[in-house]
């Protein structure tokens, strides 16, 4: 499919670090590509398009396209609407208005799902549209990809916090006895796994590890937290927002949910799985602690960047318009790790109708036979997306 008009480009779901980067290699792509005219942008996403709330990025200077690539958030603004029947008509109107004929998304599986089902509709009006997702999630539970632009950004937010948290808790051990940490991340536990890079500075902290990929069993977790604290005199532990009992009920007990059904822990005043599990270890051995509930922060620390990860982010985004020129549609870039010594990422793609609401687990090798913990393999697999970390700065005192 070869066409001519205009591009639209848009933001959905959370942000992340590195999502600009994205932005910034589809922008810089189009302005090379013969087929687009124009490069518009969707204020707000697909909501704001459907309002009108359209910018032209080709009107902005090389320098601001530029800088996006080390700009935090989403510099268009996002969303996080559900397509209904009654919104097809009124984007299809957009669409001629404006006359686009090149759609490119940065987002999530949810994201991935709207891009389909527009092109479906587009295909199906007759109208010829070629629509390409670009990955974006720190959750990294895309179907498809190896890996997701955001996520080694985040990933390194949450180990470096955690290794500083630990050593606040070492140090503190006196006064509070535990610490938990929760990383964002509903249905996977890339993000809570992540933590166990800081054990490189504090000796075994993150201790306890739980992922949403196994069921959360109490008594199991009380004796867990009990031995390491009798053993170490203090407790770090990380928990992914989605853990949950072996019935599926939210250990956050949280009821509320977003447009796509997904629940949102700790929203709108709710509890989340720190938070409870902070209340029920207090109450059990009468310890005092805290607990750390970062939420959007390791979504946009621009100061905590993974090099790679801005890289790769940017190249996912010029991959998105080497794939529309080629004459392709309805496919998500992909990141795609080879084999060798030295770790090198390329792109590939895959079809949307693959990667659209679905959610991709840690497998079963980067989890510890106990389910509170993580793999050598874990940790290989990652630590070239989080880039090295710094040392620690205040190691425990030999003779103190």
């Amino acid at each position: 499919m070869k066409l001519k008009g205009n591009a639209l480009l848009g933001q959905s779901g959370g942000p992340t670090a590195v999502i600009n980067a994205s932005l910034a290699g589809i922008i810089e792509g189009a302005e090379k590509f013969d087929g687009i005219d124009r490069v518009l942008g969707m204020r707000f996403g697909i909501e704001g398009f459907m309002s009108d709330e359209v910018v032209d990025l080709s009107a902005e200077s090389p320098e601001t396209i530029s800088g996006l690539k080390n700009t935090p958030s989403s510099a268009l603004g996002s969303c996080r609407h559900k397509l209904s029947d009654e919104d097809f008509p009124r984007i299809l109107e957009m669409f001629r208005r404006y006359y686009v004929r090149y759609l490119f998304l940065i987002g999530g599986n949810d994201t991935m799902d709207t891009i389909h089902r527009i092109g479906a509709y587009a295909a199906g009006q007759d109208y010829e549209l070629c629509g390409i997702g670009v990955p974006k999630t720190v959750d990294n539970d895309l179907f498809g990809t190896d890996h997701t632009p955001g996520y080694g950004s985040a990933a390194r937010y949450v180990a470096l916090s955690v290794m500083q948290a630990g050593l606040l808790a070492r140090d503190m051990q006196r006064v509070d006895q535990f610490v938990i940490f929760q990383a964002v991340g509903r249905d996977a536990g890339w993000l809570a796994a992540a933590s166990a890079l800081a054990s490189q500075c504090v000796a075994g902290a993150p201790h306890l590890i739980y992922v949403p990929e196994r069921p959360f069993e109490m008594e199991q977790f009380l004796a867990d937290v009990e031995q390491v604290q009798k053993r170490e005199g203090w407790v770090s532990i990380v928990v992914g927002e989605g853990i949950a009992y072996a019935d599926g009920t939210p250990v956050s007990a949280s009821q509320t949910a977003d447009k796509f059904r997904n629940i949102e822990f700790g929203a709108m005043g709710g509890t989340s799985a720190a938070m409870m599990l902070h209340k029920v270890l207090s109450e059990k051995f009468g310890w005092r602690g805290e607990f750390q509930v970062t939420e959007s922060l390791q979504m946009c620390a621009s100061d905590r960047t993974s090099e790679t990860d801005v890289d790769e982010a940017y190249l996912a985004g010029r991959a998105a318009v080497d794939v529309a020129a080629a004459g392709a549609s309805g496919l998500m870039v992909t990141l795609q790790r080879e084999n060798g010594a030295a770790y090198r990422c390329i792109t590939a793609t895959a079809h949307l109708s693959e990667v659209a609401v679905k959610s991709r687990p840690m497998p079963d090798e980067f989890i510890n036979a106990e389910g509170n913990g993580v793999t050598g393999a874990f940790l290989d697999y990652l630590r070239p997306l989080v880039g090295e970390l710094p040392t620690c700065t205040s190691p425990a005192l030999e003779h103190a």
